[in-house]
Protein backbone atom coordinates (compact mmCIF):
# COMPACT_ATOMS: atom_id res chain seq x y z
CA UNK A 1 0.00 0.00 0.00
CA UNK A 2 1.09 3.58 -0.68
CA UNK A 3 3.17 5.14 2.08
CA UNK A 4 3.37 8.87 2.73
CA UNK A 5 6.14 10.72 4.61
CA UNK A 6 5.12 12.34 7.87
CA UNK A 7 6.83 15.70 7.63
CA UNK A 8 10.60 15.31 7.90
CA UNK A 9 10.32 12.70 10.66
CA UNK A 10 11.47 9.75 8.60
CA UNK A 11 8.20 7.99 9.44
CA UNK A 12 6.25 6.58 6.49
CA UNK A 13 2.56 5.96 7.01
CA UNK A 14 -0.44 4.61 5.13
CA UNK A 15 -2.84 7.23 3.71
CA UNK A 16 -5.47 6.33 6.32
CA UNK A 17 -4.96 6.46 10.09
CA UNK A 18 -7.04 4.35 12.46
CA UNK A 19 -8.39 6.41 15.34
CA UNK A 20 -8.27 4.33 18.51
CA UNK A 21 -10.38 6.63 20.66
CA UNK A 22 -13.16 4.01 20.66
CA UNK A 23 -11.00 1.19 22.03
CA UNK A 24 -12.11 0.23 25.51
CA UNK A 25 -15.11 2.52 25.13
CA UNK A 26 -17.61 1.79 22.33
CA UNK A 27 -15.43 -1.06 21.06
CA UNK A 28 -14.66 -3.68 23.69
CA UNK A 29 -11.29 -5.41 23.86
CA UNK A 30 -12.24 -8.41 21.72
CA UNK A 31 -13.61 -6.14 19.01
CA UNK A 32 -10.63 -3.81 19.26
CA UNK A 33 -8.22 -6.71 18.80
CA UNK A 34 -10.16 -7.86 15.72
CA UNK A 35 -10.05 -4.36 14.24
CA UNK A 36 -6.29 -4.10 14.78
CA UNK A 37 -5.80 -7.55 13.26
CA UNK A 38 -7.77 -6.53 10.18
CA UNK A 39 -5.84 -3.25 9.95
CA UNK A 40 -2.57 -5.15 9.57
CA UNK A 41 -4.14 -7.62 7.14
CA UNK A 42 -5.25 -4.69 4.98
CA UNK A 43 -1.72 -3.33 4.78
CA UNK A 44 -2.35 -0.25 6.93
CA UNK A 45 0.12 0.71 9.64
CA UNK A 46 -0.93 3.97 11.33
CA UNK A 47 -2.77 4.09 14.69
CA UNK A 48 -3.57 7.23 16.68
CA UNK A 49 -4.59 7.35 20.33
CA UNK A 50 -4.12 9.59 23.41
CA UNK A 51 -3.60 9.21 27.12
CA UNK A 52 -6.95 10.84 27.85
CA UNK A 53 -9.00 8.27 25.83
CA UNK A 54 -11.62 7.55 27.20
CA UNK A 55 -11.72 9.56 30.42
CA UNK A 56 -15.08 11.08 29.46
CA UNK A 57 -16.89 7.74 29.75
CA UNK A 58 -18.54 6.90 33.09
CA UNK A 59 -16.19 4.90 35.28
CA UNK A 60 -13.15 5.55 33.07
CA UNK A 61 -9.98 7.30 34.23
CA UNK A 62 -8.15 7.71 30.90
CA UNK A 63 -5.59 5.38 29.40
CA UNK A 64 -8.16 2.74 28.42
CA UNK A 65 -7.39 2.96 24.70
CA UNK A 66 -3.62 2.82 25.21
CA UNK A 67 -4.01 -0.18 27.51
CA UNK A 68 -6.02 -2.11 24.92
CA UNK A 69 -3.40 -1.40 22.26
CA UNK A 70 -0.66 -2.47 24.67
CA UNK A 71 -2.36 -5.78 25.35
CA UNK A 72 -2.76 -6.31 21.59
CA UNK A 73 0.96 -5.67 21.08
CA UNK A 74 1.74 -8.21 23.81
CA UNK A 75 -0.64 -10.79 22.37
CA UNK A 76 0.30 -10.40 18.70
CA UNK A 77 3.96 -9.30 18.75
CA UNK A 78 3.30 -6.82 15.94
CA UNK A 79 4.68 -3.61 17.45
CA UNK A 80 7.12 -3.14 14.56
CA UNK A 81 4.27 -3.25 12.03
CA UNK A 82 2.60 -0.17 13.53
CA UNK A 83 3.44 3.53 13.40
CA UNK A 84 2.12 4.45 16.83
CA UNK A 85 0.90 7.95 17.65
CA UNK A 86 -0.36 9.12 21.02
CA UNK A 87 -0.89 12.46 22.70
CA UNK A 88 -0.34 14.36 25.94
CA UNK A 89 -1.74 17.55 27.40
CA UNK A 90 -5.44 17.05 28.09
CA UNK A 91 -6.75 17.01 31.66
CA UNK A 92 -6.19 13.61 33.27
CA UNK A 93 -7.41 14.78 36.68
CA UNK A 94 -5.54 15.51 39.90
CA UNK A 95 -3.67 18.39 38.27
CA UNK A 96 -2.26 16.23 35.48
CA UNK A 97 -2.73 18.52 32.53
CA UNK A 98 -0.82 20.79 30.17
CA UNK A 99 2.60 20.67 28.53
CA UNK A 100 5.02 21.53 31.34
CA UNK A 101 8.21 19.45 31.14
CA UNK A 102 7.50 17.47 34.31
CA UNK A 103 4.00 16.64 33.09
CA UNK A 104 5.29 15.50 29.68
CA UNK A 105 7.96 13.28 31.25
CA UNK A 106 5.48 11.69 33.65
CA UNK A 107 2.81 11.22 30.97
CA UNK A 108 5.23 9.67 28.52
CA UNK A 109 6.31 7.03 31.04
CA UNK A 110 2.68 6.24 31.84
CA UNK A 111 1.81 5.91 28.14
CA UNK A 112 4.79 3.65 27.49
CA UNK A 113 3.70 1.38 30.35
CA UNK A 114 0.13 1.15 29.12
CA UNK A 115 1.21 0.63 25.51
CA UNK A 116 3.77 -2.01 26.55
CA UNK A 117 6.39 -0.55 24.25
CA UNK A 118 9.75 1.14 24.56
CA UNK A 119 9.02 3.99 22.15
CA UNK A 120 6.30 6.20 20.77
CA UNK A 121 6.68 6.93 17.07
CA UNK A 122 4.73 10.19 17.10
CA UNK A 123 4.12 12.03 20.40
CA UNK A 124 1.74 14.95 20.05
CA UNK A 125 0.82 17.99 22.09
CA UNK A 126 -2.91 17.34 22.35
CA UNK A 127 -3.75 21.02 22.86
CA UNK A 128 -1.84 24.26 23.21
CA UNK A 129 -0.76 25.24 26.72
CA UNK A 130 -0.51 29.01 26.98
CA UNK A 131 0.78 28.76 30.56
CA UNK A 132 3.97 26.92 29.57
CA UNK A 133 6.61 28.58 27.36
CA UNK A 134 6.81 26.66 24.11
CA UNK A 135 10.59 26.39 24.35
CA UNK A 136 10.25 24.46 27.62
CA UNK A 137 7.82 22.04 26.01
CA UNK A 138 10.08 21.49 23.02
CA UNK A 139 13.11 20.92 25.26
CA UNK A 140 11.12 18.28 27.15
CA UNK A 141 10.44 16.55 23.85
CA UNK A 142 14.12 16.83 22.94
CA UNK A 143 15.03 14.87 26.07
CA UNK A 144 12.54 12.14 25.19
CA UNK A 145 13.89 11.89 21.64
CA UNK A 146 17.48 11.75 22.89
CA UNK A 147 16.47 8.96 25.28
CA UNK A 148 14.96 6.98 22.41
CA UNK A 149 11.48 7.06 23.92
CA UNK A 150 9.98 9.23 21.18
CA UNK A 151 10.84 9.35 17.47
CA UNK A 152 9.02 12.53 16.39
CA UNK A 153 6.61 15.12 17.81
CA UNK A 154 3.48 16.75 16.50
CA UNK A 155 0.84 19.26 17.49
CA UNK A 156 -2.94 19.05 17.71
CA UNK A 157 -5.48 21.85 18.08
CA UNK A 158 -2.90 24.64 17.63
CA UNK A 159 -3.66 27.97 16.02
CA UNK A 160 -1.56 29.04 13.05
CA UNK A 161 0.01 31.79 15.16
CA UNK A 162 1.12 29.42 17.91
CA UNK A 163 2.26 26.73 15.52
CA UNK A 164 4.35 29.20 13.56
CA UNK A 165 5.85 30.44 16.85
CA UNK A 166 6.76 26.87 17.83
CA UNK A 167 8.40 26.21 14.47
CA UNK A 168 10.42 29.41 14.76
CA UNK A 169 11.65 28.44 18.24
CA UNK A 170 12.69 25.01 16.98
CA UNK A 171 14.66 26.52 14.14
CA UNK A 172 16.30 29.20 16.29
CA UNK A 173 17.22 26.93 19.19
CA UNK A 174 18.00 23.77 17.24
CA UNK A 175 15.17 21.91 18.97
CA UNK A 176 12.92 19.16 17.58
CA UNK A 177 10.10 20.68 15.60
CA UNK A 178 6.49 19.65 15.30
CA UNK A 179 6.49 17.42 12.22
CA UNK A 180 2.74 17.26 11.80
CA UNK A 181 -0.51 18.92 12.74
CA UNK A 182 -3.69 17.18 13.84
CA UNK A 183 -6.60 19.57 13.20
CA UNK A 184 -10.36 19.08 13.16
CA UNK A 185 -10.80 18.66 9.40
CA UNK A 186 -13.52 17.22 7.22
CA UNK A 187 -15.97 18.20 4.52
CA UNK A 188 -18.06 19.58 7.36
CA UNK A 189 -15.24 21.50 9.10
CA UNK A 190 -12.98 23.33 6.67
CA UNK A 191 -11.60 26.10 8.86
CA UNK A 192 -8.14 24.51 8.75
CA UNK A 193 -7.80 25.59 5.13
CA UNK A 194 -7.78 29.32 5.95
CA UNK A 195 -4.40 29.74 7.66
CA UNK A 196 -3.19 26.36 8.92
CA UNK A 197 -3.12 24.67 5.52
CA UNK A 198 -0.83 27.29 3.94
CA UNK A 199 1.50 27.13 6.95
CA UNK A 200 1.70 23.32 6.93
CA UNK A 201 2.41 23.24 3.20
CA UNK A 202 5.03 26.00 3.49
CA UNK A 203 6.79 24.24 6.37
CA UNK A 204 6.42 20.72 4.97
CA UNK A 205 4.41 19.42 7.92
CA UNK A 206 2.34 16.28 7.79
CA UNK A 207 -1.40 16.68 8.37
CA UNK A 208 -3.52 14.00 10.04
CA UNK A 209 -6.95 15.52 10.57
CA UNK A 210 -9.32 14.13 13.19
CA UNK A 211 -13.12 13.85 13.04
CA UNK A 212 -12.67 13.17 9.32
CA UNK A 213 -16.23 11.86 9.23
CA UNK A 214 -17.55 14.71 11.41
CA UNK A 215 -18.20 12.39 14.38
CA UNK A 216 -20.08 10.03 12.07
CA UNK A 217 -22.34 12.59 10.38
CA UNK A 218 -20.65 12.09 6.99
CA UNK A 219 -21.43 8.37 7.05
CA UNK A 220 -25.04 9.35 6.38
CA UNK A 221 -26.47 7.55 9.40
CA UNK A 222 -27.67 10.76 11.06
CA UNK A 223 -30.38 12.39 8.97
CA UNK A 224 -32.58 13.81 11.72
CA UNK A 225 -32.35 14.85 15.34
CA UNK A 226 -34.11 11.62 16.26
CA UNK A 227 -31.47 9.48 14.54
CA UNK A 228 -28.75 11.04 16.70
CA UNK A 229 -30.68 10.96 19.98
CA UNK A 230 -29.02 8.89 22.66
CA UNK A 231 -25.91 8.13 20.59
CA UNK A 232 -22.41 8.54 22.06
CA UNK A 233 -21.69 11.37 19.61
CA UNK A 234 -25.08 13.11 19.83
CA UNK A 235 -23.68 16.42 21.10
CA UNK A 236 -21.03 16.58 18.36
CA UNK A 237 -23.34 15.54 15.54
CA UNK A 238 -26.28 17.80 16.42
CA UNK A 239 -24.59 20.94 15.07
CA UNK A 240 -24.56 19.44 11.58
CA UNK A 241 -28.28 18.68 11.53
CA UNK A 242 -29.05 21.80 9.52
CA UNK A 243 -30.41 22.47 6.02
CA UNK A 244 -26.85 22.94 4.76
CA UNK A 245 -25.79 19.70 6.43
CA UNK A 246 -28.63 17.74 4.89
CA UNK A 247 -27.86 19.27 1.50
CA UNK A 248 -24.28 18.01 1.85
CA UNK A 249 -25.56 14.51 2.56
CA UNK A 250 -27.53 14.71 -0.67
CA UNK A 251 -24.39 15.53 -2.63
CA UNK A 252 -22.48 12.77 -0.84
CA UNK A 253 -25.22 10.28 -1.71
CA UNK A 254 -25.09 11.27 -5.38
CA UNK A 255 -21.29 11.13 -5.62
CA UNK A 256 -21.22 7.81 -3.80
CA UNK A 257 -23.73 6.31 -6.23
CA UNK A 258 -21.70 7.56 -9.21
CA UNK A 259 -18.51 5.97 -7.85
CA UNK A 260 -20.03 2.74 -6.48
CA UNK A 261 -18.92 3.80 -3.02
CA UNK A 262 -20.39 4.81 0.34
CA UNK A 263 -20.74 8.38 1.65
CA UNK A 264 -18.03 7.69 4.24
CA UNK A 265 -15.62 6.48 1.56
CA UNK A 266 -16.29 9.59 -0.53
CA UNK A 267 -15.72 11.88 2.46
CA UNK A 268 -12.40 10.22 3.25
CA UNK A 269 -11.25 10.07 -0.38
CA UNK A 270 -11.90 13.81 -0.68
CA UNK A 271 -9.56 14.47 2.27
CA UNK A 272 -6.88 12.05 1.02
CA UNK A 273 -6.76 13.92 -2.28
CA UNK A 274 -6.36 17.29 -0.57
CA UNK A 275 -2.87 18.78 -1.14
CA UNK A 276 -0.66 18.47 1.92
CA UNK A 277 -2.79 15.91 3.76
CA UNK A 278 -0.90 12.85 4.97
CA UNK A 279 -3.83 10.82 6.24
CA UNK A 280 -7.30 11.40 7.67
CA UNK A 281 -8.06 9.76 11.00
CA UNK A 282 -11.18 7.63 11.20
CA UNK A 283 -12.45 5.24 13.86
CA UNK A 284 -14.20 1.89 13.50
CA UNK A 285 -16.22 -0.07 16.04
CA UNK A 286 -16.35 -3.25 13.94
CA UNK A 287 -14.26 -5.00 11.30
CA UNK A 288 -17.04 -4.29 8.79
CA UNK A 289 -16.67 -0.57 9.45
CA UNK A 290 -12.91 -0.84 9.06
CA UNK A 291 -13.31 -2.64 5.74
CA UNK A 292 -15.50 0.22 4.54
CA UNK A 293 -12.87 2.78 5.60
CA UNK A 294 -10.11 0.84 3.84
CA UNK A 295 -12.13 1.02 0.63
CA UNK A 296 -11.59 4.78 0.59
CA UNK A 297 -7.84 4.35 0.05
CA UNK A 298 -8.24 3.24 -3.57
CA UNK A 299 -11.22 5.48 -4.39
CA UNK A 300 -10.45 8.24 -6.89
CA UNK A 301 -13.08 10.94 -7.19
CA UNK A 302 -13.78 12.61 -10.52
CA UNK A 303 -12.87 16.30 -10.84
CA UNK A 304 -16.57 17.09 -11.19
CA UNK A 305 -17.37 15.26 -7.96
CA UNK A 306 -14.63 17.11 -6.08
CA UNK A 307 -15.93 20.44 -7.41
CA UNK A 308 -19.48 19.67 -6.33
CA UNK A 309 -18.33 18.67 -2.85
CA UNK A 310 -16.22 21.83 -2.58
CA UNK A 311 -19.20 24.01 -3.46
CA UNK A 312 -21.53 22.15 -1.08
CA UNK A 313 -19.14 22.57 1.85
CA UNK A 314 -17.38 25.88 1.27
CA UNK A 315 -16.59 27.24 4.73
CA UNK A 316 -17.93 24.13 6.45
CA UNK A 317 -21.57 23.37 7.12
CA UNK A 318 -22.21 25.00 10.48
CA UNK A 319 -24.84 27.74 10.36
Amino acid sequence: MEQRPLGRSGLAVAPLCLGANVFGWTADETTSFAILDRLVEAGLNFVDTADVYSRWAPGHAGGESEAVIGRWFAARGLRDRIVLATKVGMDMGEGRTGLAPARIAEACEASLRRLRTDRIDLYQSHADDAATPQEETLRAYERLIQAGKVRAVGASNFSAVRLREALAISEREGLPRYECLQPDYSLAERGYEADLEPLCREAGLGVIGYFSLAAGFLTGKYRSAESAAGRARENRVSKYLTPKGFALLGVLDAVAAEHDATPAQVALAWIMARPGVTAPIASATSTAQLDELVGAVTLRLSPDAVARLDVATAGGIQV
